[in-house]
């Protein structure tokens, strides 16, 4: 069984405020009461990937704190917002590692419209910040098989 779980980085500050965008308070707590619950209940990736964008790793960083990959957090090209969602398609169609992917609007949801449907436009997940949802791969086509998002852990 591989499976690869899509994650929108927590809530970030504006602009305004920090031109680089870490994550707000907000951001930090959410992406933190995911990791605890992933923890609690035995969830284990083989590694996170995240952006180069800083709120994206600071995210991957707090799950990783409590979710401890075996191949740790890496920082890879081509998650950013507008990247183009087929590279990493055609990377995680032959994978073998259970991966979580930490991403941004409106990429992580053309990707995983892709991995879902094939086809980039029809957005069958509803992404929120901090949210993970897990993809299995069965018989060669993926599958959501679990969805969570801060607002649904007590």
């Amino acid at each position: 069984m591989t499976y690869v779980c899509l994650m929108q980085h927590g809530e970030a500050v504006s602009k305004e405020i920090d031109p680089n965008r870490p994550l707000s308070d907000k951001g930090r707590e959410e992406t933190e009461k995911i990791a605890k619950y992933l923890a609690t209940i035995g969830f284990k990736p083989d590694k996170i990937i995240h952006s180069t964008k800083l709120r994206a790793k600071q995210t991957a960083e707090i799950l990783a704190e409590h979710l401890k990959p075996v191949k740790g957090v890496e920082e890879v090209e081509g998650l950013e917002p507008k990247a183009d969602p087929r590279m990493w398609y055609e990377k995680l169609a032959t994978t073998k590692e259970n991966i979580v992917v930490v991403g941004h609007l409106p990429h992580i949801s053309k990707l995983a419209s892709l991995l879902l449907t094939g086809n980039e436009d029809i957005e069958p997940i509803r992404f929120r910040y901090s949210g993970i949802f897990c993809l299995e791969k069965i018989e060669n086509k993926w599958k959501l098989v679990w969805a969570i998002t801060p607002d649904i852990i007590p």
